[in-house]
């Protein structure tokens, strides 16, 4: 059981610390234009020498910003029931903080998974159709790698309740 919630919790914490990177940095998609090289993040967009505060209320942008932000406190919040569930923390007796934990990080893979879609759906209709050179960038492939270790972490802590609730018979039949 220790075992996997320890997996969890190292999952769930690189998991946490890309969805911050990811969502802070201006390098979700890299393009071309007038002969320079220029790349945007959901805050920022950058040309050579200088970066821009995206004034724009543009709908994909918000609602890829709040998806990520909602997946950051989803993830920051299991990995504190996580880390109660570790060390038998008490002050919930009838709360199963391992389950608890582990729906949380399936809830952060959700939101993230969620502005990942809507992102990667809305710049391959618009970019992919007007401009030939541009591509995706880091940011945004460590947001697509903060998936899968959300959804580990929260397969690691189920299977660390599965454990707890239902433990193994010392006679089979």
């Amino acid at each position: 059981m220790y075992s996997f919630m320890g997996g969890g919790l190292f999952c769930a914490g690189v998991g946490n610390i890309l969805l911050i990177v990811s969502t802070a940095t201006d390098y979700w998609m890299q393009y071309r234009h007038s002969n320079n090289y220029m790349h945007q993040g959901l805050w920022r967009y950058c040309t050579p020498g200088k970066c821009f505060t995206q004034m724009d209320s543009v709908a994909y942008w918000d609602a890829t910003r709040a998806f990520m932000i909602l997946s950051l406190l989803a993830c920051f919040i299991g990995i504190i029931f996580g880390i109660m569930a570790f060390i038998h923390y008490s002050s919930f007796d009838r709360f199963d903080k391992t389950f608890a934990a582990g729906v949380l990080f399936f809830i952060s893979c959700f939101f993230v998974f969620l502005a990942m879609a809507v992102y990667t759906g809305v710049t391959i209709n618009y970019y992919g159709k007007r401009y030939g050179n541009w591509r995706f960038s880091w940011s945004y492939i460590i947001g697509w790698v903060a998936v899968v270790l959300t959804f580990f972490s929260g397969i690691f802590y189920m299977c660390a309740y599965r454990m707890h609730e239902c433990p193994r018979s010392p006679n089979p039949h």
